[in-house]
């Protein structure tokens, strides 16, 4: 059973891979987006995320929904915090379990990039100057996109 969910506190990475997984799989995979010290040349001390929690969730579902169909599992577990996170603190956390370790890592990239298109959450960082900025979405370079053509 896939789960998502949009969440406030601190996000457990034990507890998200305890929510996937079966006898049958042989590849267990967890990515974890973190808050970094930096952005474009500028210090960060951190940052807020914001969003409209009940689209985002459904949008977040439909997501991980796509991604389960392509990697023919129902072994997926997304979570996206909002709120104000420091540095070093889990914002994303996608765990995906499937029999076979490709189909693992095509879901999982399928929805870190996904979610950096499609989810309703904005992004406002903390400049260790003081400043505050809200952070415009970037598309993923064309080489580094995952291929949909089954290739």
């Amino acid at each position: 059973m896939n789960f998502t969910a949009i969440v406030r506190e601190a996000i457990d990475p034990a507890q998200v891979l305890s929510l996937i997984g079966a006898d049958q799989d042989g590849a267990t995979l967890l990515f974890l987006g973190v808050v970094r010290d930096h952005s474009d040349g500028r210090s960060v001390g951190g940052v807020r995320y914001e969003t409209y929690e009940e689209m985002a969730a459904q949008v977040l579902s439909d997501i991980v929904e796509e991604a389960a169909e392509a990697a023919d599992t129902d072994r997926i577990a997304a979570l996206h915090r909002i709120g104000e996170l420091e540095v070093g603190e889990v914002s994303v956390a996608i765990a995906v379990s499937t029999p076979h370790r490709a189909e693992a890592y095509e879901a999982s990239r399928y929805i870190i990039e996904e979610i950096k298109k499609r989810l309703p959450v904005w992004k406002k960082e903390r400049y260790s100057d003081g400043a505050e900025e809200w952070v415009e979405g970037r598309a993923p370079d064309a080489a580094s996109a995952p291929q949909t053509d089954g290739s």
